[in-house]
């Protein structure tokens, strides 16, 4: 082809490509709405891909001693391990006046973070009336300040009836304890269930959804779980659900919880696990997630004994290969 030719052709190249350029363009904004249809589709250019991966802070602490890291130094350290948001560990903020939370979130947000959960802890199985609006209260405070935080979902907790004398004993019994004396399994639903409703209108209020966790007590088994979320019925109650939680045979269990999770928790135990030790399949837990459409947060939860610092990255690069 001699240069006259050529520059021809390629004029007419461009011309072509310029058109089609152009029909695409009108092409796409003729059909805005059928694209924006599409938009959970993964594309090259643009879409979303996978879930966002968070570390809980309580990765960095364990409850070991000496290791209780100030939640501003835990979000330069998931900065810096390249995660997407935090998951708070309430009972790790010492200061907890506007101030100190006002703080928290301005750092998170110059890091590049969300504040994505806050971990609380409270509990209704009790017999006693007072003591269970003592909790009804403690958890409302704790949805003021999630909000105050900006923070969109509070860890919950049902309780348990605590006839075992410590965590280690409890541990040991795989999360098993007796019934009180005198009561009834029904009797500690409705505990539950009542104090919950009681917690709601604030959550709905602020805006701040309650995520039920299957942790120890009457949430253990996904029926237990389910069994509460299901009979209250709300938008602001959903399943906050933990990997490592189920201690037996968890993949059925966490396919049941799954269809009305809006939070996951994944534990990791690199070094040994500070009380158990479980062997999670995440391919597996990845393909049960995504065959019930879950694209809600990932928090990694790291509960072993390896230093932090070589752990957490694992667990970091674990949790995107799985639901990245």
């Amino acid at each position: 082809m001699n240069a006259l030719n050529r520059r021809a052709f390629l004029a007419g190249t461009g011309a072509v490509l310029s058109g089609a350029a152009v029909n695409a363009s009108e092409h796409s904004h003729e059909h805005g709405e059928h694209s924006h249809e599409h938009s959970g589709q993964a594309h090259d250019h643009g879409g979303r891909r996978g879930n966002p991966i968070a570390v809980s802070t309580y990765s960095f602490w364990r409850f070991k001693r000496g290791m209780k890291m100030p939640i501003v130094q835990c979000i330069d350290e998931a900065a810096r391990m390249g995660f997407d948001a935090v998951d708070v560990l309430l009972i790790q903020i010492e200061d907890q006046s506007k101030a100190a939370l006002n703080k928290i979130k301005r750092h998170a947000l110059i890091n590049g973070l969300d504040l994505c959960c806050m971990s609380t802890h409270q509990g209704y199985v009790y017999p006693d009336k007072a003591k269970r609006q003592e909790n009804i209260d403690l958890t409302i405070k704790q949805i003021e300040i999630a909000h105050q935080m900006g923070i969109p979902i509070i860890r919950l907790n049902t309780g348990r009836w605590r006839t075992t004398r410590s965590f280690d004993e409890l541990m040991a019994n795989r999360g098993i304890e007796p019934i009180l004396p005198g009561y009834t399994e029904d009797d500690g639903f409705k505990w539950v269930i009542d104090s919950i409703e009681k917690c709601l209108p604030t959550a709905e209020k602020y805006g701040v959804i309650l995520g039920l966790e299957n942790h120890w007590g009457l949430a253990r088994t996904p029926e237990g779980l389910l069994r509460i979320v299901n009979a209250i019925d709300s938008p602001w109650l959903q399943v906050l659900l933990d990997t490592g939680n189920f201690l037996e045979d968890p993949y059925d269990k966490l396919d049941m919880c799954a269809p009305q999770t809006v939070f996951m928790q994944a534990k990791v135990y690199y070094g040994g696990g500070l009380w158990y030790t479980l062997d999670l399949d995440y391919p597996r837990i990845g393909r049960i997630m995504k065959k019930h459409n879950f694209k809600g947060y990932v928090s990694l939860e790291f509960e072993g004994n390896e230093d932090y610092r070589t752990a957490v990255p694992k667990g970091l690069k674990l949790l995107r290969k799985t639901f990245g």
